[in-house]
């Protein structure tokens, strides 16, 4: 097999906050990939950096009192630290922040200059006077000009869908200040992705992609490339562009050339050549892994930059899809919003490394942690099945034959089965159909502890005749515990090595597992795994689960901290009251939700209008008491899905909660419809 030269990288975390699970599904996707490349024995290198530019970073080092330097240097730092506990190895860890990417960002920028693909025009912006800084679209709130919803970001509406410019959203104020924001003209240089349609056409029909994401590509082609904004003004904190005094370069232009700057810091330190994998006329294979909300920015600017500038393309860009938490978006309420250093405070990282592995494909598909399945099938699997071949086997060789294993195979066609199991499982591998590959080494499992409990080796080493039986079956166990050992390596990279420690014998790779260990001694045996005691998983809930945090102070001011349920409300002013929507509703029906213990689902009726609340009343009534009552509906709140459905609006009660809870309603002869004042 011809030795591959590869180059992997995943998406830039951002440095203004600490990693989460949602993260982690694209590192650890990532890092078995890598793993599985150098398990076969290719050349694989694995890089990544912090994504340390940009307004947020600039605002939250402001935040703090301290410099953005500092803020990425300690966030990096924290970064680092949870990566390498949950068994991530890059071969270089970086930050855009340094000399290697302004150098590259400016050779990359002057390049396309050179040849015509920037242009420069004046552009109208929103501008916080009080804060004295241009707004990115997320600083901006307010009114949907589409539906109508307030609270919304300058750029998108949550609760329609709708996207636009914050020219468009009406009544818009400032994150920052709270401030209408003024209109102010700013000089911008403009990167022409049009120039490059042609050649972007044929690499995105070229097999680089997933065809998820061609299709979505196609909807961008057919809509036209339009030029994309490389510029932001001062105070901005990232790298100025040549020759413009006060300009620097959008974040989004210097983070993917972090992949090249956090290569050419490892060529440096090596001694490698960085044009081998970045040069035009590089042989390497270069992958990029990225979360499917960055696609437009991989598979249209990025490709159009390199080849502008005379770099060759990447072979491929692996998109994935997001995490959801028991069927639900992340939530610090429900305490599923889980921190890496959360985890890793109550769990094993190889538990999160294997329950993603066997949930993972190579298509652009979210999935799901469900924290019962997740405790369920790690002890089902790892401890019930894979490791449990192990411990069986290797106390009969170390208690009856001094630890040394037979000297041949009582079934070595069954072996050589598992052997030839490798070539599907690299073929998934591969594709990134991990979940495929475990159910295929699950299955050998099975097979494994299936042979063991035919043979009864608790019942034969009774029978002095058939010691040596005995012997050889512990033997064909432990070897193909073994094998599977090798396969899972790459997600299982510490079980592995303390495999490796207990079984002796050379490293676990593609071509170790061909030869069965024999004749040799084993090391005694230690438990290599233990069971997730759910117990385990509740606290890291309970550590997880914050109260909701209110929106971020304005920049130079010291956040409020959350506040508990006793704590008094911040006060608000009457033209932000006067937004809700309270309206006289009558619950027409009502019914409990299987599966949740406090909800209630309750249909109300507004006036003629009819929508669906779920109220977390359950408690504290039946559902027949509740048919025919007036209660008030804060009527303009977003929709929200739920695992049960969308829930269209909320019920206003009072009380601690559980069974002492009260719901608010008018006197009778209030009418549905009607308008609390």
């Amino acid at each position: 097999m011809k030795q591959r030269k590869i180059l992997v990288t995943s998406a830039l975390p951002y440095a203004n906050g600490p990693i989460h699970v949602g993260h982690l599904v694209e590192y650890i996707q990532t890092d078995i990939w890598a793993r599985f490349q150098r398990l076969r024995g290719h050349d694989c290198i694995y890089v990544c950096a912090d994504d340390a530019h940009g307004t947020p970073i600039m605002l939250k080092a402001r935040e703090e009192g301290v410099t953005p330097e500092a803020l990425i240097e300690r966030i990096g730092r924290e970064h680092r630290a949870d990566f390498a506990d949950f068994l991530i190895e890059f071969d270089n860890y970086y930050t855009t922040h340094s000399p290697e990417n302004r150098e590259l960002a400016e050779l990359i920028y002057i390049r396309n200059r050179d040849a015509g693909h920037i242009e420069t025009r004046t552009i109208t912006q929103a501008y916080d006077p009080v804060q004295g800084i241009f707004l990115p679209d997320r600083y901006i709130r307010g009114e949907c000009p589409r539906c109508g919803a307030p609270d919304q970001y300058g750029d998108s509406c949550e609760v329609c869908g709708a996207t636009y410019s914050p020219g468009e959203l009406r009544n818009p104020v400032s994150v920052l200040s709270g401030v209408r924001p003024e209109a102010r003209e700013s000089l911008h240089y403009f990167f022409r992705l049009a120039d490059f349609e042609p050649m972007l056409r044929e690499w995105t029909a070229g097999g680089h992609l997933q065809e998820e994401v061609r299709n979505k590509l196609d909807e961008w082609f057919a809509a036209g490339l339009q030029p994309w904004d490389i510029s932001r003004d001062a105070p901005y904190f990232g790298f100025e562009i040549p020759d413009a005094p006060g300009k620097y370069f959008y974040v989004w232009l210097d983070a993917p050339i972090g992949y090249m700057a956090s290569l050419r810091n490892l060529c440096t330190r090596r001694g490698l050549d960085f044009d081998a994998y970045w040069g035009p006329d590089s042989e390497a294979e270069v992958y990029h892994f990225i979360g499917k909300d960055i696609i437009y920015f991989h598979a249209l600017f990025w490709p159009a930059m390199l080849h502008g500038a005379g770099f060759r393309k990447p072979t491929a860009v692996f998109a994935h899809g997001f995490l959801t938490v028991d069927g639900q978006k992340m939530s610090k309420s429900r305490g599923t919003f889980i921190k890496a250093r959360t985890y890793l405070d109550h769990l094993d990282p190889e538990y999160l490394r294997y329950y993603f592995a066997a949930k993972l494909n190579g298509r652009v598909e979210d999935i799901d942690l469900n924290l019962d399945d997740f405790v369920q099938r790690v002890n089902s699997d790892l401890v019930g099945k894979l490791v449990n071949i192990a411990s069986r086997c290797a106390r009969f060789i170390e208690r009856d034959f001094g630890g040394r294993l037979a000297e041949a195979l009582p079934a070595p066609e069954l072996y050589q089965g598992f052997v030839a199991a490798g070539e599907i499982i690299a073929e998934w591998m591969e594709a990134r159909e991990y979940g495929r590959a475990v159910r295929e080494i699950m299955a050998l499992a099975d097979r494994a502890n299936q042979y063991i409990d035919e043979r009864k080796p608790w019942v034969a080493i009774k029978e002095p005749a058939r010691r040596g039986e005995v012997q050889a079956v512990c033997t064909q166990g432990l070897n193909l515990f073994r094998v599977l050992v090798t396969y899972l390596k790459p997600i299982l990279p510490r079980l592995a090595q303390r495999a490796e420690a207990f079984l002796g014998g050379p490293a676990l790779d593609w071509q170790t597992r061909l030869q069965p260990l024999l004749g040799c001694e084993i090391r005694p045996f230690q438990p290599l795994l233990h069971r997730v005691d759910p117990k385990q998983v509740q606290a890291m809930v309970e550590a997880s689960r914050e109260s909701l945090e209110p929106r971020p102070a304005a920049a130079g001011t010291a956040a409020a901290p959350a506040r508990t349920e006793e704590e008094a409300a911040p006060t608000i002013g009457i033209d932000e009251f006067a937004r809700i929507d309270l309206r006289v509703a009558r619950i027409v029906e009502a019914a409990e939700v299987e599966g949740a213990d406090r909800l209630l689902r309750l249909t109300v009726d507004l006036g003629g209008e009819r929508r669906t609340v779920f109220a977390g009343i359950r408690q504290a009534y039946r559902p027949e008491e509740l048919v025919g009552r007036l209660t008030v509906v804060v009527a303009n709140l977003a929709p929200r899905r739920m695992r049960f459905g969308v829930s269209e609006g909320m019920v206003l009660a009072a009380g601690p909660g559980g069974e002492r809870l009260w719901l608010i309603g008018p006197d009778e002869g209030a009418e549905p419809g009607m308008r609390v004042r």
